[in-house]
């Protein structure tokens, strides 16, 4: 009796032992005996393995311990560009594909990747069609066919506020879903502090508790500091010749522009001649403007200023996205721009184009 009553505290000690969190994945995929697989996640911007298992005829299974909390995770085969991400979490995840097309296997047993896979259904046919407009847009630039081209892009304009909705929207009604974070993340870039803030203050406090969603409360209080209608806040950097300039010393012109680029940016060079073009028209009026590079290396930020005939201040750390003055303005795509007026308050943000040519000439221009 008592070796019975002994072997089922034992079996209730390891019923209890397996049944805590944790997370198993099994993998189906042909062409891949032999092949080692790696899960893989990213870590301050590197990809770290967290685990591995070597297939047998297409078939792996991983266990491990508990994940914290469900997240974003890429199967690579060996030492090769085959690779597909889903959410891992603690559950039992099946993947099913082909060694061949890894990035179109199809996972069951994760409700977050559920989720996502749902997102990107919904989102299908409207990235089909970007994708089709693209060539044909790409086609028109290599022909020169100006106004095909300017109709192409209102219309990718036009899709992409429609996948940028779909997105917000299922943000503000997924607040307690674990692809929530990097989707608000993604499209924070595209908001103001306000908007973030509405969504995030509506996440369930799970949500909201994850290291992502903390660090965008961080660049909220940022943004807010350089928000319209804030005064801009002071920095130095070296310009090309080694030496410190402050923003403080530029303001005082009637309009002066902190521009964000980088040589590398093609975005940036593109839009380059249009701030040329606004700045020789009323530089004399009173417009003037301050160059931060992201560049990392001097030699192709001096070429690149040469090359797009840009006269006026430069200024780099050359650090990249390390710029000491692009996280103080919570600057995280370029091009970038904050326009002052001459107390250095930002009375504008992000002005390209005609909105830069008609802002500065709405405030300079010939008064009649």
């Amino acid at each position: 009796m008592k070796k019975v009553i002994y072997l089922f505290l034992l079996a209730v000690i390891l019923s209890s032992c397996s049944s805590k969190p944790h997370y198993v994945v099994k993998g189906m995929i042909d062409g891949s005996d032999s092949i080692t697989f790696y899960l893989q996640k990213r870590v301050d911007g590197k990809s770290v393995s967290i685990d591995s298992a070597v297939s047998r005829k297409g078939v792996f299974t991983m266990k491990g311990g508990a994940v914290e909390y469900p997240q974003m995770v890429q199967l690579v085969a060996g030492n090769t560009r085959k690779r597909t991400s889903f959410y891992l979490e603690n559950s039992e995840i099946t993947i099913k594909g082909s060694i061949d097309s890894l990035f179109k296997a199809v996972f069951d047993g994760s409700k977050t990747e559920s989720q996502y896979d749902s997102l990107l259904k919904s989102n299908k046919i409207l990235s089909d069609k970007y994708g089709k407009i693209v060539s044909q847009y790409q086609a028109s630039r290599q022909s020169g066919d100006v106004a095909k081209k300017a109709n192409l892009e209102k219309q990718l304009d036009s899709i992409q506020i429609g996948m940028i909705n779909l997105q917000k929207t299922f943000v503000k009604t997924h607040p307690s879903s674990y692809v929530t974070p990097s989707i608000l993340v993604s499209l924070s870039y595209e908001m103001d502090a306000d908007e973030i803030e509405s969504i995030v203050n509506r996440l369930d406090k799970a949500i909201a508790s994850l290291p992502p969603i903390k660090t965008l409360k961080e660049r909220v209080n940022v943004m807010k500091a350089v928000a319209v209608g804030q005064k801009a806040p002071d920095f130095t950097l070296n310009d090309v010749n080694d030496k410190p300039v402050s923003l403080s010393s530029k303001i005082g012109s009637k309009l002066l522009l902190i521009d964000f680029w980088a040589s590398w940016c093609n975005p940036c060079r593109q839009e380059n001649p249009n701030v040329v073009k606004v700045y020789n028209q009323f530089h004399k009026k009173g417009f003037d403007i301050f160059s931060v590079s992201l560049d990392q290396k001097k030699d192709p930020w001096v070429k690149a200023i040469a090359d797009d005939k840009l006269t006026w201040t430069h200024v780099s750390d050359l650090q990249y996205w390390n710029s000491a003055a692009a996280k103080l303005y919570a600057v995280n795509s370029i091009p970038a721009n904050f326009l002052l007026d001459e107390t250095g308050k930002i009375i504008g943000r992000n002005l390209r184009g005609d909105d830069l040519y008609n802002k500065v000439n709405e405030v300079l221009g010939d008064k009649k």
